[in-house]
Formats: C-alpha cells, structure tokens, sequence
C-alpha cells in the first residue's frame, strides 16, 4: 500500500463513530542496548577497583615511620673522634642497668635491659661493614624490649593482650613499640608524681631531659652529618632514664 493510501484510509475512518486515530501507539518499543550497559558497567566497576587499590597502595606507602618496618640508617660515626663520642656516651646506659632497683623479677629483666641497650649501642656505633645493619637492628630492638620491661615493672597489671602484640611486633616495629610503652610509663610517672613529692623533682627533670631529648632525636634524623648530635641524644636520654628509676625504688 503506498504512503498517500494509507492517508486517504486515515481520512476516511476519521468520521466513524467510536473510531479515534492516534499518530503513534503507546505501546512503542524503545530498544535498550543491554549487551553494551553490561560492558560499561563492568568497565566502571573495574576501574574503581583499580582506582581503590592505587588509593590504598599510596596510603600504605605514605604511612607513618612507626608503622614501617625498622630501617636501618648507616649514617653517622664519620669520624673516629665522633664514633669514640658516640660509644663513650652508651656506657651511661650500662651503670643505669646496674644501679637500677632489683626488688622483683620484672624489676630485674628492666635492669638488664638498660645493660643490653648500652652494650648494643657500642656495639652499633664501633662496628663497620655489612655486620652494621644488622647490630642497628639489634640497637634499636634492645631499646623498645627496655621501654616495654619498663612498663611492665611500673604496671604489673598490663593486659595480657597488649603484652603479647608487643613481642609480635618487636622485631619489626620496635619504633611503635618504644612509643607505646613510653607514653604509658609517662602517664604512670605523672600520676605517681602527683601524690608523692620525694618524685616531683625527679619527674620535672625527666620532663625536661624527655623534651631536649626528643629535640635532638629529630634534629639527628634531618641532620644525620651534623657530628656529635647523637652523642647528645644519649646524654638527654640517659638522664631520663636515671629519673625513671625512681620509679621502682
């Protein structure tokens, strides 16, 4: 039927009664490409995932060094004169661990663990060569097993649960370790130091040693070729330690 019929017909039913011509059907049928949905969908959901994990990947890179596994800085000791500095400046740690208070087991494993860090230390700061890293290892390890000895002579009632991620996590994040056990031995002197006076002297001298200290742990990490630093670290921490020992008296 040709195009110009089929108006005709239209016009023709046009007057008859109960007969009503609409120019489109209601019922049209409107193609949707599915297949072609499906693959973009498909698409965008992948490239949010990649999207993700590229976020995460760059979150874990960029996390903060106590969640980093221990890096063993080489620098430092560039001189005999500053190596003989930084070992002299060990030995206060050694006399520390054996003045220390010895009333109880815990008490005995915190006083030994003030000799290991010294010798360690020396150790780090004397040797050369590929042995280095792995006695900086050593260094660093032996200093938060002493924060976490510390903590456990001050506060017998450390949950056991606390206690037990600490040795997980010793060996690979001695750095978080350290600050974990550290800030409860600060809050512990704190409070100890405010109901008994014979301790307040003791505790403002281990706040200012505890500030310079930090100060000069920060300046020899964005320093590391200004010599005598970390000697100077070692003084300001050893004084620290020697209040802290009031503790367990």
């Amino acid at each position: 039927m040709s195009p110009q019929c089929t108006v005709h017909t239209g016009r023709t039913l046009e007057g008859v009664h109960g007969v009503h011509l609409v120019p489109h059907s209601p019922f049209a049928v409107k193609e949707t490409p599915q297949s072609g949905d499906f693959h973009h969908s498909e698409f965008d959901r992948s490239r949010n995932e990649a999207n993700q994990r590229l976020l995460m990947q760059r979150m874990w890179q960029q996390r903060p060094a106590c969640l980093r596994p221990v890096r063993c800085c080489l620098q430092g000791d560039n001189s005999l004169i500053e190596t003989v500095a930084n070992v002299l400046t060990s030995l206060p740690f050694v006399v520390l661990g054996m003045q220390a208070p010895r009333k109880n087991w815990n008490s005995k494993l915190y006083a030994n663990s003030l000799i290991g860090v010294g010798i360690a230390s020396s150790l780090y700061h004397s040797s050369r060569g590929k042995v280095r890293k792995y006695l900086r290892w050593a260094d660093y390890t032996m200093i938060a097993t002493t924060t976490v000895c510390l903590s456990r002579a001050i506060r017998n009632e450390n949950p056991k649960l606390l206690m037990a991620a600490s040795a997980l996590f010793l060996p690979v994040q001695p750095l978080m370790v350290s600050v974990v056990h550290t800030g409860m031995m600060e809050v512990a002197f704190a409070k100890r130091a405010l109901t008994d006076p014979d301790l307040r002297m003791a505790h403002n001298v281990h706040k200012m040693s505890s500030l310079v200290g930090g100060l000069l742990f920060i300046a020899d990490d964005y320093f590391p070729q200004t010599p005598y630093l970390h000697a100077a670290w070692h003084l300001a921490a050893a004084v620290g330690v020697g209040t802290c020992n009031k503790l367990l008296e």
